[in-house]
Order: C-alpha cells, then structure tokens, then sequence
C-alpha cells in the first residue's frame, strides 16, 4: 500500500492509498472513520483526487461525521 497523501483538514484527518489498483480515501474524526474506494483507472493524475477534500463531497463527509457522532454519544448513555 502506498500513501499518496496525508493531511488535516477542519479536524479531520485524511489519507489518501493506492492499493490493488485503486484509490483508497479514508476520513477519520475521532472514534469514527468513512472510507471511500475507486478505481485508478478513473483518475488520471493523483492531484484530481483533491476533488473530495473540498465543496459538495467534503460538506457531506462532515455533516455524516455529524449523524455519526449524535447516534454513537446516544448509544454510549443508554449503555
């Protein structure tokens, strides 16, 4: 596995892989993790990759981020 790219961006920790012929783009906050998988075949240069990190696909990464934190703190009190 190769990393193609690292960073943190609004408390969000991204990694981006290549692995098996395809992209591996892994989000982390926290306990929690949202991993994405395409094909290279679909990506001509690695920097159009930085596609996800921003606009429409970032805000609904955080916004799930969001819905996943709510449901996991409910499950932790009723625990």
């Amino acid at each position: 596995m190769r990393v193609v790219k690292e960073l943190i961006q609004e408390e969000i920790r991204v990694s981006i892989f290549s692995w098996n012929n395809k992209y591996i783009i892994k989000f982390e906050l926290g306990p929690m993790e949202q991993t994405f998988k395409l094909s290279e075949t679909d990506v001509l240069e690695e920097k159009e990759l930085d596609v996800f990190l921003t606009g429409n696909f970032f805000e609904k990464v955080k916004g799930r981020f969001d819905e996943m934190g709510k449901t996991f703190r409910l499950e932790l009190e009723n625990f």
